[in-house]
């Protein structure tokens, strides 16, 4: 794997969740998803109520994350997102893997939460940084 999308995979290891981009039913959408790095693939916990795993599945996605509203000082003063985009299929991971999302959410939309994994090869790897070391952040006025 190129540099460039070692430190994309290192950014994502930053941040616990992303968002998963689709279509479904020729709309196109986008859901929450918790990711772990196993290897060369990026495996995604996602709630199954809305099926939106069975539109992933055979399908190419992109799955992007970033550190907007969660930047570190180790991220010296930069906002970064990172994508990742690759054909996703619903696997059945190990309960040693299972164990590495953590604990899950109880509930979605007032259901229990039922998990879904996704495991997404990506082909194509994208990282953006903003830099705001050069320029004052804008606040809002009350």
């Amino acid at each position: 794997m190129p540099s460039e999308e070692l430190h994309a995979i290192e950014l994502l290891g930053r941040v616990p969740y992303g968002r998963l981009a689709t279509s479904m039913r020729a709309l196109p959408f986008l859901a929450v998803a918790r990711h772990i790095v196993v290897g060369d693939r990026i495996l995604l916990r996602m709630h199954s109520g809305f099926g939106y795993h069975e539109a992933c599945n055979g399908s190419v996605v992109a799955y992007g994350a970033d550190n907007f509203n969660a930047a570190t000082p180790g991220d010296g003063g930069n906002l970064w997102s990172v994508q990742f985009t690759g054909p996703a299929e619903i696997v059945r991971p190990s309960p040693d893997l299972r164990e590495l999302f953590g604990t899950a959410p109880a509930r979605v939309n007032g259901e229990p939460f039922e998990p879904a994994f996704l495991s997404l090869d990506p082909h194509f790897v994208s990282e953006h940084t903003l830099d705001f070391r050069a320029s004052p952040l804008i606040r809002n006025a009350a």
